[in-house]
């Protein structure tokens, strides 16, 4: 899988990518959080909502979930598309990252 990213923006739980795997160009919300669909609305702004293109919702509980969760739901993306990765703890949320294309080194700094 070909990833790249950058930073879009930094929020309390996390952060904002913009994500291109091979032809798919997506923004992707990273977050420490419980699994709670309630929660996706603190950290996903409003206009996300209001666009063309379809909110994906995983939550990651363990760092071995976190290849097989990120390809499950960008095989079911359609451009425009946007995804939030809830991982449970530090680890699986550094793994989430670095599989959207975020080395481990420059998320620590």
């Amino acid at each position: 899988m070909n990833v790249h990213s950058h930073i879009v923006e930094t929020l309390q739980q996390g952060v904002v990518l913009d994500v291109s795997i091979e032809d798919l160009h997506f923004r992707a919300y990273v977050v420490l959080s419980e699994p709670d669909i309630n929660l996706v609305a603190d950290f996903v702004p409003p206009e996300q909502f209001e666009q063309d293109g379809d909110v994906h919702v995983a939550a990651i509980s363990h760092p071995d979930e976190v290849h097989e969760q990120i390809q499950d739901i960008t095989f079911n993306m359609n451009p425009g598309d946007a995804a939030v990765f809830m991982c449970s703890d530090q680890r699986t949320y550094l793994d989430a990252l670095e599989e959207l294309g975020q080395s481990n080194n420059a998320i620590q700094d």
